[in-house]
């Protein structure tokens, strides 16, 4: 990329004019009318008081509004924190004061008593948002910053402060430079530009987090964009048959959901493949919706601190690797360097062999950063994922992967689904407690059962002490299963 990123967002903006730029709940909003909200969150910001480089915040949905306040943000160079606005109006509350923001911007139904007095306390100015005139309109009682306050400092060089996935608690933020972005267009486009007439990005991952990339690499491209508020089967296929979807990106809990559905296959016959990210897919699972539907599933691998993927496939890379390394989630990307590395003395380990897996990428700087994630690489260089360090349980003094005895639960024919995870054992510390989702219209397996076939694949001190069994595991909004909310289901606790 030889413009800067803030530079090419604002010329993709204006470009798209009169034109389509993004469908939102059943309607094409026009490259002006989304540019329209970032002019008037400018002008509201200004009026407030707010410097043009003071960092913001967004109690952000996948919403029109906000999609069009993170691209005028963007276009204007100006850093966005990103406030999760799937939790208490309490939490949103105490994020606000804890952020110390100069100014606030939000849906006005996010705008709850606790979430206004929290910017009163703290002397920000805030901003509401709707689909409906006015666009943007100053909140009662926060119409003006108090200049009198010190508030967060300028971040120059920051874009984003994006949320984790919050699998195992409160969604986190992780920092993202302008120009480390840049990349987020590469890998979620690979460095193609769609043809004219192609489909439109397809954006449903939430916006808080790393599934803002869809939308950006959407807008920088010129592109379309076709965005949902949050997942659903319904809505989800009704975009791809519409809009002839050729490839997408998705969570494994939407490939299961996809099955379970029973969707027509002709409603998924654009789909030349999908992409499975942010979690373990079962080979199971994959094999069921490949032989049913004809849609290969690619496997790849990315995390929110280095802003999209580190590896992936590519199509000369599955002519000839395909079958034979197909549980692996590809090579590195052209800017990022991989290696394994023994978690304890940190020294790298020989080829094949599993360890931590630590990543350069070139836009983020030299130094080698460590992941939570277990893998190995093979001689030929692909990755292949084996569970996530931090993830173990601790069953006095043995270690116990929960992934392992989940794909052990999930062999069942009674089990679609499984969480296994660690909870306290005043004797051993902790102990594994698995969760299982029922297979419809079959008895829920005995807890013995269970557990002895546990005990015939894997070492006795992994088999779970309890089980619960739930119509549906609890999930969060990035359809991650929440190991909080799991734990929280142990009749022992």
């Amino acid at each position: 990329m030889t413009e800067g990123l803030t530079e090419s967002i604002a010329a993709a903006l204006d470009g798209y004019g009169d034109r389509p730029c993004i469908e939102f709940d059943g309607r094409w909003y026009s490259g002006h009318e989304v540019a329209a909200y970032g002019t008037a969150i400018t002008s509201g910001l200004r009026a407030a008081g707010v410097p043009d480089d003071a960092p913001v915040g967004l109690i952000v949905r996948n919403r029109l509004p906000h999609a069009a306040a993170i691209a005028g943000f963007l276009a204007a160079g100006r850093t966005v924190a990103m406030i999760y606005s799937f939790q208490s109006a309490e939490a949103v509350a105490g994020d606000v004061e804890k952020l110390n923001l100069a100014a606030v911007v939000a849906d006005a139904e996010d705008w709850a008593e606790p979430v206004v007095h929290a910017a009163q306390r703290i002397g920000s100015a805030g901003l509401a948002i709707s689909l409906h005139a006015p666009i943007v309109s100053a909140v009662g009682r926060l119409e003006r910053r108090d200049t009198s306050r010190r508030h967060a400092p300028a971040e120059p060089g920051i874009a984003l402060k994006i949320l984790t996935s919050g699998t195992t608690g409160p969604p986190k933020r992780q920092s993202i430079p302008t120009h480390v972005l840049s990349r987020t267009v590469f890998s979620v486009t690979a460095g193609e530009r769609a043809s004219e007439g192609a489909p439109p990005e397809f954006a449903y991952w939430q916006f808080g987090g790393i599934g803002v990339c869809q939308l950006i690499a959407g807008i920088y491209n010129g592109r379309r964009i076709a965005m949902l508020e949050r997942f659903s089967v319904e809505g989800w296929v009704d975009a791809v048959r519409r809009h002839r979807v050729a490839r997408a990106g998705v969570q494994p809990a939407v490939i299961r959901m996809l099955l379970d559905a029973d969707v027509p296959k002709e409603d998924l016959a654009s789909l030349e493949f999908l992409i499975s990210a942010s979690g373990p897919l079962d080979p199971e699972t994959r094999d069921e919706f490949e032989a049913k539907y004809g849609v290969p599933i690619r496997l790849a691998y990315g995390a929110t601190e280095f802003a999209g993927s580190l590896c992936a496939w590519t199509d000369d890379m599955i002519a000839e690797f395909g079958h034979s390394k197909r549980n692996s989630v590809g090579r590195a990307l052209p800017d990022t360097a991989l290696r394994i590395v023994d978690a304890d003395t940190g020294a790298e380990l020989p080829a094949g062999q599993p360890g931590l897996l630590e990543a350069r990428v070139a836009p983020i700087g030299p130094d080698w950063i460590r992941t939570t994630d277990i893998a190995s690489i093979d001689t030929d260089g692909f990755v292949t994922l084996h569970g996530r360090a931090d993830g173990a349980i601790n069953r006095g003094g043995f270690k116990v992967q929960p992934e392992e005895v989940r794909r052990v639960l999930i062999s069942h024919p009674a089990v679609r689904d499984a969480c296994v995870v660690g909870v306290p054992d005043a004797r051993l510390g902790q102990v594994p407690f698995a969760a299982i989702e029922v297979e419809p219209g079959r008895d829920t397996p005995p807890d013995e059962e269970l557990k002895d076939l546990v005990r015939q694949e894997l070492p006795v001190y992994t088999v779970p002490v309890a089980f619960a069994a739930v119509d549906e595991l609890p999930r969060n909004p990035a359809l991650k299963v929440s190991l909080p909310a799991v734990a929280a289901l142990y009749p022992g606790g």
